[in-house]
């Protein structure tokens, strides 16, 4: 990385996790429910300021830098890897937030393309960063909506608030039961005799356009054909699974199994909570699996590598549920495992899966973590 002459300035050093979601997939844009937890693999955001006027951006994982001209922000992607701190950087400056000269440093440990949000991870940490420059505070929701009106407006993935949300707002040994529309929150307890284990398909995704975006574009046109009939209904997580019957004969069938999975997703992630809170982990683990096939079958963003995995789980002694978990199209799949239990389940995965497809694929032991934070 090329130091500016400011390098004496103090650097300061900003963390955001990655997040695993439990239950309630592709509820989030819909203003519905979702149970996501931050995990034990984050992005570190390094700044300095400049006083010549320049941005540098710098990833460690890739090895390469950047220049940009503060006076004048970009105001659209480039598809690269710095339109995501650099969307961070116009979205906090329509927020009133001065943004001047400055060199931020990226590294991370949360996988690639694998479901577990490495953009919203870079994203919350560069916001950190920014603000900590700026010498601005702003209220945890506020900087999660920053960073998804970059994801969104910048890099143009229609992503909903879950990933950014909980980057900022996770918890040591937590879930979080997120309330998509008004932003409420209550904290789950996660057993210590559980751990979660994360298997990455080797299947890499990306949400910036294509698939996720189409999802996204057919729950709103089933929300349209709702609210034509109840115009209560703003999302669909105001609508019932009879008034969704009863307008069955006006909806294409891709459309109707799209918001089947939306309505009924909302109503697992409630039971999910009730059973976590009560320590129910048989029951919870069983809403997974319903949440899994859902997810696969109507929603039809899982592929045959996520199902292989999640079919795998099912089998292996102390795992409570296991289904696909992210965006889909590749990434990973959550299991709920016993502690004692917790190595000879990623032997025994990792070597049906690799019988099963050919792939070998990473296993992660992974815990609830903290959200955002300054570490300096």
């Amino acid at each position: 990385m090329t130091f500016s002459n400011d390098a004496a300035e103090p650097a300061v050093r900003c963390a955001a996790p990655g997040r695993v979601n439990l239950i309630g997939e592709h509820t989030d844009y819909s203003g519905g429910f979702v149970m996501p937890v931050a995990i034990d693999f984050r992005t570190i955001a390094t700044i300095r300021p400049r006083s010549d006027g320049r941005i540098l951006l710098y990833s460690e994982n890739i090895g390469e830098q950047v220049w940009y001209a503060a006076e004048s922000l970009p105001r659209k992607a480039r598809q690269h890897w710095s339109d995501y701190p650099m969307g961070v950087a116009w979205s906090l400056a329509q927020k009133g937030v001065g943004i001047g000269g400055f060199e931020l440093s990226l590294a991370g440990d949360v996988p690639l393309g694998a479901g577990l949000s490495s953009s919203a991870s870079i994203e919350v940490a560069t916001a950190l960063a920014l603000l900590q420059l700026a010498g601005v505070a702003l209220p945890l929701e506020i900087i999660a909506l920053a960073c998804q009106r970059a994801e969104n407006e910048f890099v143009g993935a229609r992503s909903g608030i879950m990933d950014q949300f909980i980057a900022c707002a996770g918890q040591k040994d937590h879930a979080l039961l997120l309330d998509c529309r008004s932003l409420e929150y209550r904290l789950l307890p996660i057993p210590t005799h559980v751990r979660l284990i994360i298997c990455n398909s080797m299947v890499k995704h990306e949400h910036a356009g294509g698939q996720y975006n189409r999802r996204r574009e057919e729950v709103e046109e089933g929300t349209r054909i709702l609210h034509r009939r109840w115009p209560s209904i703003e999302a669909l997580r105001d609508a019932t699974e009879a008034q969704l019957m009863d307008c069955r004969p006006e909806m294409p069938d891709n459309i109707f199994r799209r918001c089947r999975h939306i309505i009924t997703e909302n109503k697992r992630v409630e039971l999910a909570a009730s059973a976590l809170e009560r320590g129910d982990l048989t029951g919870f683990g069983g809403l997974m699996a319903q949440a899994h096939r859902s997810i696969r079958d109507d929603f039809e963003v899982s592929c045959s590598e996520l199902d292989t995995l999640v079919a795998i789980a099912s089998g292996i002694p102390g795992c409570y549920g296991a289904r696909m978990t992210g965006g889909g199209f590749g990434g990973c799949t959550v299991n709920l495992v016993e502690e004692g239990q917790a190595e000879e389940f990623r032997e025994a995965i990792h070597a049906g899966y690799r019988a099963a497809t050919g792939i070998d694929a990473d296993i992660y032991l992974s815990r609830a973590s903290a959200g955002a934070t300054v570490l300096n």
